[in-house]
C-alpha cells in the first residue's frame, strides 16, 4: 500500500463535499509528473486531502477505491482518474506553514514542488502529519 497527497482548490471541490458525497472520481490531472504519480496509485492506497488556494492545509484522509483508468471527462487517453472515498477529517488542519517549518517534513515534495497536485507520502511523513493534526 502506498500513500499520497492529492491537492484540490476548496472552492472547486473540498473535503466537506467529499464527506457529503461519500466518494468521487479524482480527475483533471494534466501535469506530467502528477500523472506519473496518479498512474502508480492503486485501490487501497491512503491519501491526504489537501486544500490549496488561501487555505493551504492538509484537512482529511481518503482511500482510493479504483485503480487508474482513462479519465472519462478528458477526451484524451493519456489522462487518467481514480475513484476515492472519504475516510475521516483530521482533528485539526495541518497548514503548509507548519509543514515548511517542521524539520521532518522540509524535504517533502509538497514543499519542494509546490505546484505539483499529487505527491507521494512516506510512512514517516504520514505519521508526522497525523501527529501534528492531533495537537491542540
Amino acid at each position: 500500500m502506498a500513500r499520497w497527497l492529492f491537492k484540490e482548490e476548496p472552492t472547486h471541490y473540498n473535503f466537506g463535499d467529499l464527506a457529503r458525497d461519500g466518494k468521487t472520481l479524482w480527475n483533471g490531472v494534466t501535469n506530467n509528473l502528477a500523472l506519473q504519480h496518479l498512474r502508480r496509485v492503486r485501490a487501497g492506497d491512503d491519501v491526504f486531502f489537501y486544500h490549496t488556494g488561501t487555505e493551504r492545509a492538509v484537512v482529511g484522509v481518503m482511500r482510493v477505491v479504483s485503480d487508474p483508468r482513462p479519465d472519462p471527462e478528458a477526451g484524451n487517453e493519456k489522462l487518467v482518474a481514480v475513484e476515492v472515498e472519504v475516510v475521516r477529517q483530521l482533528p485539526r488542519a495541518v497548514t503548509l506553514d507548519e509543514i515548511k517549518n517542521d524539520k521532518a517534513l522540509k524535504g517533502w515534495d509538497l514543499v519542494r514542488l509546490p505546484r505539483l497536485s499529487i505527491v507521494p507520502v512516506t510512512d514517516a511523513q504520514w505519521r508526522r502529519i497525523e501527529t501534528l493534526a492531533a495537537k491542540k
